[in-house]
């Protein structure tokens, strides 16, 4: 089955989104921060054909509006309810990594009709200290760009060579060499609306099955995690060896594995 290319408007965006187009039970994936729709090819790939897999491009990413005006907590909700909308899809188990998870959580709290399952892949409540804001926001705006290539990329990302490799795809070609989908400042603003408080209140307003994917080497404070199941103790953590906060580019047959086994049966512990 191709992927097609869909898009909804918004007030203030253009909102894209990957779509398998598959008769089958669907599976919205929603990317973390910098992040783009095609970072979850090999999972839609692995999905397939037992599910469709929906891929949003967030706005301020990829082909979706580089720089929305608007860029609060709510307006990615309903970014992910209008795509929802227009796919004509009820019912369906959302993903979302980092950035992404939050909002994939704060959906589920807003229209719990319209998740059957919930998994959060190293996502937490947001709150942080505005210094990790500024922090982000500094990394991202020292990107040395643009790049030459694919390989000076990867040099300059380190860590896996997988997962480097996947963030350096998701780069544009330009005339003067590779450069990323989104603009520094207007992610900076984004992230500031997840770090401004703890979603507690939202997340006990959760009613989908959820799971909790993290990193051995995760950036989700572990107090959190430790609240989160205090306040909803039937969710699942699991935690992946060796791997960091790109949980599913870092290990993604361990990924893959613990998504379908999931998805299969959303009561049945993973333990």
């Amino acid at each position: 089955m191709p992927d097609l290319w869909g898009r909804v408007e918004r007030p203030d965006a253009e909102v894209w989104f990957l779509d398998r187009a598959e008769d089958a039970p669907p599976v919205v994936l929603l990317h973390g921060l910098a992040g783009y729709a095609r970072e979850w090819s090999a999972t839609m790939d692995a999905l397939s054909p037992e599910w469709s897999a929906v891929a949003v491009e967030q706005r301020g990413h990829g082909s979706s509006t580089r720089c929305p005006t608007d860029v609060s907590r709510d307006a990615y909700v309903d970014d992910v309810l209008a795509v929802l909308d227009d796919l004509g899809r009820d019912d369906v188990a959302l993903v979302g990594q980092s950035m992404g998870g939050h909002t994939a959580m704060l959906v589920a709290a807003r229209a719990p009709e319209r998740v059957s399952s919930l998994v959060l892949v190293e996502a937490g409540l947001g709150g942080d200290d505005p210094a990790a804001t500024r922090a982000i926001g500094e990394w991202l705006s020292s990107w040395p760009v643009p790049f030459a290539d694919h390989r000076e990329f990867v040099r300059f990302f380190g860590g896996s060579e997988h997962t480097a490799a996947v963030w350096a795809a998701g780069l544009e070609e330009r005339e003067d060499g590779l450069r990323p989908t989104w603009d520094a400042a207007t992610l900076t603003r984004a992230l500031a609306g997840v770090h401004a408080r703890e979603h507690l209140e939202e997340w006990g307003e959760v009613t989908a099955p959820t799971l909790m994917v993290l990193g051995q080497h995760s950036s989700v404070p572990r107090r959190q995690v430790e609240s989160m199941c205090a306040l909803r103790p039937d969710t699942q953590v699991v935690t992946v060896a060796g791997a960091g906060h790109d949980v599913h580019l870092d290990a993604p047959g361990t990924w893959v594995d613990l998504l379908t086994h999931f998805l299969r049966d959303p009561q049945k512990s993973l333990g």
